[in-house]
């Protein structure tokens, strides 16, 4: 079994890489080195701390560990994602509520993916 057969990890790379594009095509050049950066960042994060806490799930402490980082990766994207809109850098109000309905939907699986780990861990093999 892989990470790539969880559904939240999919998720977190569909939002990382819809988060990627619009950071190419829909914000203006000067937020290359604030805002771009840092959404970029931490909607990657989401994937990765997903991918690593999957890679120690055999230790429950530390696979919840990472998944609560992911959590709050998801949370600073969505909070990167509505200063993009509230300041008029992020124009488009139609993909706004695209990306932010994705990170919503993101976070209420991450959540409910902890609650999981937590209730009834098994290490799959």
């Amino acid at each position: 079994m892989s990470y790539r057969t969880l559904e939240v990890w999919r998720l977190a790379r569909e939002a990382s890489v819809a988060i990627h594009k619009m950071t190419l095509t829909k914000l203006p050049k000067f937020e290359m080195y604030e805002e771009r950066s840092q959404i970029r960042r931490s909607a990657k994060s989401i994937r990765a701390n997903i991918v690593e806490g999957y890679g120690r799930r055999c230790y429950k402490l530390e696979f919840i560990k990472h998944l609560v980082y992911a959590h709050a990766s998801c949370d600073e994207t969505t909070d990167h994602l509505e200063t993009l809109f509230e300041t008029g850098s992020l124009a488009d109000e139609t993909l706004y509520g695209q990306l932010l309905a994705k990170l919503d939907l993101l976070g209420r699986k991450i959540s409910r993916f902890i609650d999981s780990v937590e209730a009834g861990h098994r290490s799959p093999k």
